[in-house]
């Protein structure tokens, strides 16, 4: 913990040199060219939305990574997990399988993988959030860019927001051109991948864009058991549709219209110890007797209306509406018997409305004032196969009377319920520039959140689906939390561009359901709302002439309440519980060198230090624990470099790495379950005709096939091994594209 502390000291220390000191490799920007240079593009230089507002990703306040569409495509960003090697201090758990995955972000994480929970990292897809897993389906094609907001965004993004956002931004129709593309790829486990776009006009005043994905791949995990499927396949598709319509120039609208499926044999589970579980197995082999396909279908529509009722106010509705199920069986014990096995189910509806005002004058205040509205509806149901395989009274089969003797052993553990959660909340943005370089902001957003739990039932069943113990009757709970969320700072802009912020923000993240309540009603608990107090400190520099972008941040939280789900290793229960209070603290720092047009480098480091510092679990006080998901450094790092641009063509290579330190899975800290500091390896070759239309990639991801997990959790005491999922492994392909 002491060399922690010293190196973030010493990284501050190296953020303010470098801020403000010269850099003797490049020039530096001459003043009498600031204007000039303000009015062009910086090299790399993105557009975000961040604030609720278009800016310039090095004029916004807080920390911010954004990627670019483009290069999202190049880099196949395709799914959550190649995202998390792109961003300093994000990390992703995989308990319920990649196509759900829980994000943390600077150690504020979601230690649950019940399908009715939200993240406390909130994603959104082109402004409209998606708290639950079943809406979240196939959405990282034809994007415009991601942007990953850190820290508490209680403000303008609401509840479930205490560790951060994910911002997923398709590209929008385009008046007045025809254009698109299609892209086809091959690769390992015989991989197929087609996506593309058409961009169509519909007159002078509107256009409608088409895009689609579709991916197949083998399983990876190579199930030896006769007869069963390979586990960890990649079965998928999306589709969206968007239309733009601009009846005046001062009247837009956006509709858009989305669908996915996802039907793939599902995930492995790779089950420790080995020795004794799985005899002659390597670590991608796997003896399961379940490979039930893993479900998911998504519909959403959302319509974005802007109207400006002046030059100077804006009014923006966004109405959205979504459907999504999910259903999985998976073989927890990873194992050809009956030991373990859950079936997960859940069904979800959700309808949000959005309406705000947002002014841009020209003087020294600008705010933005907001209502919002959402409903969501999910129906939950789990199925635990507890032991089927122990026939306890030894008449030769496993019945109802097994159950009776042994619950949990040779029984099914039931549960079902309804969940219906209302949202309302009232928000503002306020920003007073008190000189030309020097600005105060601030907010408050009031979230009114109400929740019912009913039908809440469970009982113990036979192998043949008889009711042999009603465990839980027919229970409702309920909940009503207000809770005013708030943000402060100022920020200083630099007379060569140059920006330094300090803030002081709130998240909340509403109280949660217990979905594993099963054998009594003292299960059925309601998890109390968590709560982040922040502070951070940030600066944003651009130097030599702009082709240097150097930002860094440093923050402090207090964490109260974070909702996890406890499994106690011995009995197997599972309760959701809150830990009183925790405190984290860190920084990240980000480099973009544009050193020509044939090279560029870019490097992410973030650094982490947490620890709980009051927590009761499973009877265990751990108070001094890390918290999970939490590696104490992340670091990123890629290259691009032209080695030759002609008439026959540009060529390049876009090698890349990423490394994180040590890590628990849960708050335990169960020395056995901690995942080693690993690093891996990627990176593409790309040619591309001189004129621009014909594209050809051969990529790779893990070029080591280095194994490391994405979760882990202590079943020895209760079932006789550690549950674990295992990362991805080598994949490699070659994808050709075509734009028309």
């Amino acid at each position: 913990m002491k060399s922690s502390k010293i190196s973030l000291r010493l990284s501050t220390s190296l953020v303010l040199i470098a801020a403000f000191a010269p850099l003797p490799a490049f020039a530096q920007s001459d003043p009498a060219n600031d204007l000039a240079l303000s009015e062009q593009a910086a090299p790399g230089e993105i557009v975000v939305t961040a604030t609720k507002r278009s800016e310039s990703l090095q004029a916004v306040p807080i920390s911010v990574t954004a990627i670019g569409g483009d290069e999202l495509a190049k880099s196949r960003i395709t799914t959550v997990d190649a995202l998390v090697t792109k961003v300093a201090n994000l990390q992703l758990s995989a308990t319920v399988g990649d196509n759900a995955p829980i994000f943390a972000l600077r150690g504020v994480s979601m230690s649950d993988y019940s399908l009715n929970q939200s993240s406390p990292v909130a994603t959104y897809y082109d402004e409209v959030y998606k708290g639950n897993f079943a809406f979240l389906g196939v959405a990282m094609y034809d994007l415009d860019r991601i942007e990953v907001l850190r820290g508490p965004q209680g403000t303008l993004y609401g509840k479930n927001t205490t560790g951060g956002a994910v911002n997923l931004i398709a590209r929008t129709a385009q008046l007045g051109e025809f254009n698109g593309y299609v892209n086809a790829g091959y690769g390992n486990y015989d991989r197929i991948d087609l996506n593309g776009a058409v961009n169509v006009p519909l007159g002078d005043r509107a256009a409608l864009r088409l895009a689609g994905t579709f991916t197949r791949a083998d399983g990876w995990f190579d199930n030896v058991l006769p007869g069963f499927a390979d586990l960890n396949e990649t079965r998928e598709y999306g589709l969206r549709g968007t239309v733009r319509f601009e009846p005046t120039d001062s009247l837009r609208f956006v509709l858009r219209a989305s669908t996915s499926y996802q039907n793939p044999h599902n995930y492995g589970i790779y089950a420790q110890p080995e020795a004794t579980l799985r005899p002659g197995l390597k670590t991608r082999e796997i003896e399961s007797d379940v490979s039930d396909r893993r479900r998911a279908r998504t519909y959403a529509v959302a319509l974005n209306a802007d109207i400006d009722v002046s030059d100077a106010l804006t009014l923006t509705s966004i109405t959205s509406y979504d459907e999504g199920s999910l259903f999985f069986k998976e073989d927890t014990d990873g194992q050809p018997i009956d030991l373990l096995e859950i079936s997960y189910g859940d069904r979800a509806k959700q309808f949000t409305q959005d309406l705000r005002l947002t002014s841009s004058t020209s003087g020294p205040f600008d705010f933005i004032l907001g209502a919002y509205f959402a409903k969501e509806d999910v129906f939950n149901s789990n199925n635990i196969e507890s032991a089927l395989l122990f026939d306890v009274d030894e008449d030769g089969d496993v019945d109802a009377e097994d159950c009776a003797l042994g619950i949990p052993a040779a029984c099914q553990l039931r549960n079902r319920f309804d969940q219906s959660k209302k949202s309302v909340a009232l928000y503002s943005d306020f920003t007073y520039r008190m000189t030309d370089n020097f600005a105060l902001r601030g907010g408050l957003r009031y979230t009114h959140d109400t929740g019912k739990q009913t039908g809440l039932v469970a009982g113990a069943y036979s192998a043949q689906d008889e009711l042999v113990y009603e465990l839980i009757p027919d229970t409702t709970r309920s909940f009503k939390k207000d809770n005013l969320s708030g943000k402060i700072g100022a920020d200083y802009k630099f007379d060569n561009g140059n920006l330094a912020y300090a803030s002081i923000s709130r998240g909340y993240r509403a109280p949660s359901f217990n979905a594993q309540a099963l054998f009594s009603l003292d299960e059925a608990t309601i998890a109390k709302a968590e709560k982040v107090t922040a502070y951070e400190i940030g600066l944003k520099t651009r130097l030599a002439d702009r082709r240097v972008t150097f930002n860094s941040a440093a923050f402090y939280y207090d964490y109260r309440n974070q909702q996890f789900i406890n499994i106690d290793p011995v009995t197997g229960f599972q309760s959701l519980l809150n830990i009183a209070k925790s405190r984290i603290y860190g920084a990240e720092f980000e480099l973009g060198v544009f050193a020509s047009d044939a090279l560029s480098f870019r490097a992410g480091l973030g650094l982490l230090s947490t620890k709980i510092k009051e927590g009761l679990v499973s009877g265990v006080n751990v108070a001094g624990n890390r918290l999970s998901n939490a590696p104490r450094l992340t670091f990123n790092a890629g290259v691009d470099l032209i080695l030759s641009d002609s008439a026959a063509g540009k060529f390049s290579v876009h090698p890349d790495i990423s490394y994180q330190s040590s890590q628990f899975f849960e708050v335990l800290n169960v020395p056995r379950l901690e995942q080693g500091s690993y690093a891996l390896l990627g990176g593409r070759m790309d040619y591309e005709t001189a004129d621009g239309l014909w594209t050809a990639s051969v990529w790779g991801r893990n070029l080591t096939n280095k194994t490391y997990f994405t979760s882990r959790l202590d079943l020895l005491g209760s079932y006789g091994f550690d549950y674990n999922h295992l990362g991805n492994p080598r994949t490699y392909g070659i994808t050709v594209g075509r734009k028309f």
